[in-house]
């Protein structure tokens, strides 16, 4: 368990904008950032982090939160493990409580994929750089290849021992099972007997954006036409080989910086050319371009180039997946190497201004270049042009006609004069693609909408209040909110606010089960500290429920409307005093709740009271009850909304 007190380090040091930008592109606009959103598909920011407040809100999708909640949602990290990510990135020493046998297990049992990975990772990289058959074997492969020693550590390469099971042998000594070892695609087990899967071979970690080992690459060393020449981790809960890009951790910031991608096919070409001084590139390895791995490049620059080898399977791949990236508003360019070359040969022979130099003199737009091999491949044959009028028409209709009307005509131009066809019968042509295309979605959405709500379905996560549901809870989280945010500014007569809320407020009014109980954290922490706990103890506060409400507060706070003067006659307090009015409001509504309340039970108590005398005097204080209330609405000068009623 990691201790209380440097929870709240980590939380005082963790900077929201420093943190969130590592994973996306962020834009100053005003006192807050703007991106597209990291959590969902979007071609135009909807995803804000204020900065001041330390919350995040998309209003495409409605993910929101703080710091935490970011890396947890974006990672799919446990709490304690993001404490942990955030401890580390700032370098701050945690102080733990000895855990029980059984919370051992249990911890080993959520998190067993990820620290068996760490665990392989850290084995691996000190066999290749601290054993006589990693340094003969392995580093000299790497150094054949050219890598320095600290390229090898920044991508914390490895080599995995010949012997058949040494590597298992060592992990089952740590405590690792062997169900959790074949999980993780390390070992085999066949007839009772257990292998090392990368045995003799060298080691490529696979990272998530925040550098957690997600699964492995490994290259086989010696000629063996029976075994392949890479194997990679099988899919589990952690590696989704659609998902992730190799070198995205070393490469985000570069990436961000530069605004622009490469995108390469091989672990060694991003090694090759971070070493050379390019840093802004990952590699797909090997498979074509995914939905979700675009969505992980759109969160730092939609400016993609595409590295390929110019022999025909270099081409060939260069082709896969860009009609998806074109549909996601991605600058497309690609950039054919010379013949027999490859980025890691070509950094090498040529280093940095001359990679630059050549990317920029080579690159081509999607279009142009599918033209180009399309029409080298098909020559003279009528077919084959054809069918690549078609394809070229399905890959300009995925052009979003609204944000790039220019380019998509642009394209047609281009596209039927080379092909020499029509412009008008191309037209056509890509607007039969585009109609296909949304028929198809149409249908999709039909089939869905057979499908129970999401909000139907079993979830794990806690419901959270909706503000907007009913009066009383949209009062009672504004008497939160500004306890929250001025509990420690003055009032006249008062020492503060919260003083002022403690001696005039009736919790027991408080109907809401989490309004009351962060009600009583506010005091309880006051009692113990001597001090109002603050934004910052709630938006950090371990309950995820009470961290959402907290930022559901923040975004639901909105300016009075100027109507209010000209229709009730209400004026507004400017600058610094403007709280007063915020605070007077609530404390207004509680007030009137309480006088309510008396009046239902007078009323009762008059309806059953017999005694001529008794009855007059409960008369006399409904009379009374009545007045205060009327008191109360003019001089707080505020509308008070009649309880239970709709809007």
């Amino acid at each position: 368990m990691i201790a209380p007190a440097s929870i709240q380090e980590v939380m005082s040091r963790a900077d929201i904008i420093d943190i969130v930008g590592q994973f996306v592109r962020l834009k100053k606009r005003g006192a807050s950032y703007i991106a597209n959103c990291p959590f969902h598909q979007e071609k135009t920011p909807s995803f804000h982090v204020s900065p001041s407040k330390g919350i995040y809100k998309c209003f495409g999708c409605g993910k929101a939160g703080n710091v935490v909640t970011f890396v947890q949602e974006h990672e799919k990290l446990s709490y304690p493990d993001t404490i942990r990510w955030l401890a580390d990135y700032y370098k701050i020493k945690l102080e733990e409580t000895e855990r029980s046998p059984e919370q051992q297990q249990q911890q080993l049992a959520e998190e067993g994929l990820r620290i068996l990975n760490e665990y392989a990772t850290t084995f691996f990289h000190d066999t290749l750089l601290n054993t006589e058959e990693g340094q003969t074997i392995g580093l000299s492969y790497f150094k054949q290849r050219g890598f320095r020693k600290d390229i090898i550590e920044r991508f914390r390469l490895g080599y995995d021992p010949e012997g058949n099971d040494i590597f298992y042998r060592a992990a089952i000594q740590k405590g690792y099972n062997a169900d959790l070892l074949e999980k993780a695609g390390l070992v085999k087990n066949r007839n009772g007997i257990h292998h090392d899967v990368y045995r003799g071979r060298v080691i490529f970690p696979i990272q998530s954006m925040t550098g957690r080992i997600l699964g492995f690459g490994a290259r086989i060393l010696k000629s063996n036409e029976k075994a392949p020449k890479y194997i990679n981790t099988p899919e589990n809960e952690l590696y989704v080989k659609s998902r992730v890009l190799y070198g995205m951790y070393q490469s985000r910031q570069a990436i961000g910086k530069q605004d622009e991608c490469f995108l390469v096919e091989g672990y060694t070409d991003v090694i090759s050319l971070h070493q050379g001084g390019v840093e802004n590139v990952v590699s797909s390895s090997g498979t074509s371009l995914t939905e979700d791995q675009l969505r992980l490049i759109s969160q730092l620059t939609r400016n993609l180039t595409i590295l390929y080898d110019g022999d025909p399977a270099g081409v060939k791949a260069a082709l896969r997946g860009l009609d998806m990236a074109l549909s996601q508003s991605f600058n497309v360019q690609l950039v054919l190497l010379p013949e027999g070359e490859d980025p890691d040969s070509y950094i090498q022979k040529s280093g940095a201004a001359r990679f630059h130099e050549y990317v920029k003199g080579h690159k081509q737009d999607i279009i142009g270049f599918r033209l180009e091999v399309g029409l080298r491949d098909a020559g003279t044959d009528p077919v084959r042009r054809s069918k690549l009028v078609n394809e070229i028409a399905e890959s300009i209709s995925r052009i979003n006609k609204a944000e790039d009307f220019a380019l998509q005509g642009h394209y047609i131009r281009e596209a039927s004069r080379k092909l020499d066809v029509e412009e008008a019968g191309l037209v056509n042509l890509v607007n039969k693609h585009i109609r296909e295309r949304i028929e198809q979605e149409k249908r999709q959405q039909r089939k869905e909408d057979v499908l129970p709500e999401p909000a139907l379905l079993s979830s794990e996560e806690p419901a959270f209040p909706d503000l907007r549901q009913q009066d009383n809870d949209e009062q009672e989280w504004e008497l939160i909110r500004v306890l929250i945010e001025y509990g420690e500014k003055p009032y006249e007569g008062y020492t503060d606010v919260a003083i002022l809320v403690q001696q005039r407020i009736d919790p027991d009014l408080i109907e809401n089960m989490l309004a009351r109980q962060v009600f009583d954290l506010y005091y309880n922490y006051k009692l113990k500290y001597n001090a109002s706990p603050g934004l910052p103890y709630f938006m950090n506060y371990p309950e995820a429920v009470i961290q959402q409400q907290m930022i559901s507060l923040l975004q639901a706070k909105n300016d009075m409307s100027p109507k209010w003067s000209e229709n009730y006659g209400i004026q507004t307090l400017n600058g610094e005093l403007n709280y007063i009015n915020e605070v007077d409001s609530p404390l207004a509504y509680f007030e009137h709740k309480k006088i309510k309340s008396l009046q239902d039970e007078l009323s009762k108590r008059f309806k059953e009271e017999k005694d001529p005398i008794k009855v007059d005097f409960l008369l006399k204080k409904y009379i009374d009850l009545k007045a205060a209330e009327k008191d109360i609405l003019k001089k707080v000068n505020t509308v008070i909304v009649p309880l239970n009623s709709k809007k």
